[in-house]
């Protein structure tokens, strides 16, 4: 991990906008009217209907989705009492991560308080904004009084962080390792360094989930917490030991299990790790400087098992693993507080989720191949998409079983879909193109069978049941490299097309390709020295029936491929070219461009084939075509060049499809704004409209677009899409992801679904 220095942290917050977060209007306020409707006189009515019912502000306001992240400054980070100002970054860093991570808005708020019942006051008297609070960074003991008071006078979810975030994800991480290590919590000695309120809240999740008073010891400064000590506040003689034998960190740690440091770095030596019992547990969480560092307890011995506050080391316990879906949860269920129930439910969710197959994103996150349960994987990571998932809906589900929701979920199904799309880890149209897959799997052969994108993607693929796989390779090289990614080949079927029992099929897909351009210069020998190359193969089986879609790329250039899939498969009847489409699912809508790939300089006639291509496509997938054909200008302004092939392809088109919603050419601005559109170009067939699919007048504008908007965006970029082929040929991308193959083997199977329909109704 990088070292952050001074410069790079000051320069992060103040360059461009000062600080992190910033309020972005959700609703349109563009005309007098939109500013009518969201102040006066319009603001009104909703202000009338809450004052009627209280709970509709949940309906009419952001309460439902805002949380004040409150603090004075008194506990921060590892700084200490700073103050309420200087802990500002902090708190905005906080907002940050509720956004980012679980798409919660937050107000953060520093109180100028250290009485903690006036800072109870202040915070009560603004409780009315929020739909829930986070303390965060106010040290003990006051913060339990400020917590308890506050969670009994409120009515929605209050929770201290810096207790009880640290606890449920050690809480996690404990049984996890506990598990691998093989041992029971009820059985083990706990030893628990340091006794602010981290350690106290952690200390008591782990009594909660079975660890027993009697087997825990915890040390504060002065080291053991004993019941001989006079000097005890009321949290710390509830851990207080009988034991009069132990008083220094050393000769408590002898023969435990587990030991939690929430103290200072370097307090832990080799030695005392030593002296534990076997397989020992060792969470030292101090930051930046643990109780003892990772390289000298993993020398200390061999069997430990090992937790720290930082990244750059496995089993990271780090908050934002917990406090952003536990908010979550309890926010879209309107629950009136965080409770016991719900830090239990999201502990067993945290835990569960770390014996799951890992994805893709993740390994790729930490540069890894095979995350897998273990001695160095027993905590999820922050960056695993599936927390939003997880661990908002065990919440969700423990707020109502408990009876603090006052809104209740009914389709879990509904609900785990809507937090995919709040995170942007997956849209309407995706699912659907799962679930159109899902309902006849496909027989798809992926050809670069050794690239460990496409052999992941594929046994995803088999795993979501959108297709049975057919690998092209080397068997020996692909069964090791599945062994290395962890993966399961089972029911996947493997052909090397080089092998001596695949020169029956050589031959014969030779003899089809041969008879199929005999008048093209075509010769056997030739057919028969290109079936030894994976696209010739690959596309062949489609074309004789034994595969019915073919997913290639990764490896290949896409002159070569496009080359192949023309000669083997052919284009569509009633065009002369065909071209690909990428679909950009963005937040202000889904649009479809073409042609991204295949055509680097079209002419009049093949921006006429693109253009009824891309009307079938969209059509293709259940949406409505509104198109405009781009360029520089707008409708006739200028007449050489780019504009004048446009306006060309454009008469075509409204000549033989005059119902068809489709105009140009026109700058995007034009295309994209339809208000101003319809204002400048009444005349327009698209008067009204907003435009989905976009035309592009060469290759080098069309690919740079959606290249842009990809890296520059959060919007998720599908293709690319083939437009025209006989068959269903689909290409990837030299970069594409896991995600992005398997996107493809979708729409590759729904093509051979439908294809096999069109034959079928012939």
């Amino acid at each position: 991990m990088a070292k952050i220095t001074k410069e790079a942290a000051l320069l992060y917050h103040s360059q461009g906008k000062p600080g992190k977060i910033e309020v972005v209007p959700t609703k349109p306020y563009q005309t007098q009217r939109d500013l009518s409707l969201a102040y006066s006189p319009g603001v009104a009515e909703p202000c009338l209907e809450i004052q009627k019912d209280p709970k509709t502000a949940y309906d009419y306001t952001a309460k439902g989705n805002l949380v004040a992240v409150i603090s004075n400054g008194t506990a921060v980070l590892g700084l200490g009492d700073i103050g309420a100002m200087s802990g500002k970054p902090v708190m905005e860093g906080k907002g940050l991560l509720f956004k980012i991570y679980a798409g919660i808005d937050v107000f953060d708020i520093e109180v100028n308080e250290k009485d903690p019942d006036k800072f109870i006051e202040a915070v009560k008297a603004i409780a009315p904004t929020f739909g829930g609070i986070n303390l965060e960074d106010i040290k003990a003991p006051e913060c339990f009084k400020i917590e308890q008071r506050l969670k009994e006078e409120l009515d929605i979810p209050v929770m201290h962080d810096d207790q009880h975030g640290t606890a449920i994800i050690s809480s996690a991480g404990l049984l996890n390792a506990l598990e691998v290590a093989g041992k029971k919590i009820e059985e083990v000695k706990i030893v628990v360094n340091g006794a602010g309120a981290s350690a106290v809240s952690c200390t008591k999740l782990y009594v909660s989930l079975g660890a027993r008073l009697e087997n825990i010891v915890m040390l504060d400064s002065k080291g053991v917490i004993s019941k001989e000590r006079t000097d005890l506040n009321e949290q710390k003689k509830y851990f207080a030991t009988s034991r009069t034998d132990i008083h220094t960190l050393a000769e408590a740690i002898q023969g435990a299990d587990v030991f939690l440091g929430l103290s200072k770095g370097n307090v832990l030596t080799q030695d005392m790790v030593r002296s534990m019992a076997d397989h020992p547990i060792v969470f030292a969480l101090a930051n930046p400087t643990p109780e003892i560092s990772y390289e000298d307890a993993m020398a200390s011995r061999p069997d430990v098992l090992m937790a720290t506050g930082r990244s750059d080391y496995p089993n990271q316990i780090n908050n934002v693993i917990g406090f952003p879906y536990i908010f979550r949860g309890a926010l879209d269920t309107q629950a009136t507080a965080i409770n016991e129930e719900m830090k239990l439910a999201a502990v067993r969710a945290i835990a569960g989720l770390a014996k799951q197959p890992v994805p893709d994103v993740v390994n790729e996150a930490y540069h890894v191949n095979n995350l897998s349960f273990g001695a160095e994987y027993f905590i999820p990571k922050p960056v695993d998409p599936r927390l939003i998932t997880e661990v908002s809906m065990a919440v969700a589900k423990a707020a109502m079983e408990s009876g603090v929701a006052r809104k209740q979920i009914t389709d879990w199904e509904a609900y785990k879909n809507h937090l995919r799309e709040l995170m942007g880890q997956e849209n309407k149209l995706t699912r659907q193109l799962y679930d159109t897959a899902r309902r006849c799997p496909q027989r798809v052969v992926f050809a670069e069978g050794t690239h460990p994108n496409m052999l992941k993607a594929a046994v995803e693929a088999k795993a979501e049941g959108i297709c049975t796989p057919i690998i092209l390779g080397n068997e020996e090289r692909i069964t090791k490299l599945a062994k290395e990614l962890d993966l399961n080949l089972e029911g996947i079927e493997i052909v090397n097309l080089r092998h001596d029992r695949e020169s029956e099929r050589r031959e014969r897909y030779a003899r089809i390709l041969c008879e199929k351009r005999a008048r093209e210069g075509a010769n056997y020998q030739e057919a028969i020295d290109k079936m030894f190359e994976r696209n010739y193969f690959g596309m062949m089986m489609v074309e004789t029936g034994d595969a019915d879609a073919f997913v290639t790329g990764l490896y290949t250039k896409y002159s070569n491929t496009i080359k192949v899939a023309k000669e083997v498969i052919g284009i569509q009847e009633g065009y002369k070219h065909f071209g690909t489409m990428h679909i950009l699912n963005s937040k202000k809508g889904t649009y479809f461009i073409a042609d991204t790939l295949i055509n680097r300089h079209p002419d009049t006639d093949t921006l006429i084939d693109i253009a009824k291509l891309a009307n079938k496509a969209v059509r293709f997938f259940n949406q409505e075509p509104v198109m405009a054909m781009l360029s520089y200008s707008n409708f006739g302004s200028d007449n050489i060049g780019s504009p004048a092939k446009v306006h060309e392809a454009i008469n075509y088109m409204h000549t033989h499809y005059p119902d068809l919603a489709i105009d140009g050419e026109m700058q995007v601005k034009f295309a994209l704004n339809n208000a101003l559109r319809d204002e400048k170009y009444p005349f327009t067939r698209l008067n009204g409209k907003e435009v989905n699919t976009l035309i592009f007048p060469n290759l080098s504008s069309a690919n740079a677009t959606y290249q842009l908007i990809q890296n520059m965006s959060e919007t998720e970029v599908i293709g690319p899409i083939q437009m025209g082929l006989n068959k269903p040929i689909h290409f990837t991308d030299i970069e594409s992801s896991v995600r992005d193959i398997v996107n493809i083997t979708a729409i590759a199977c729904i093509d051979a679904i439908v294809a096999k329909k069109m034959k079928c109704n012939q």
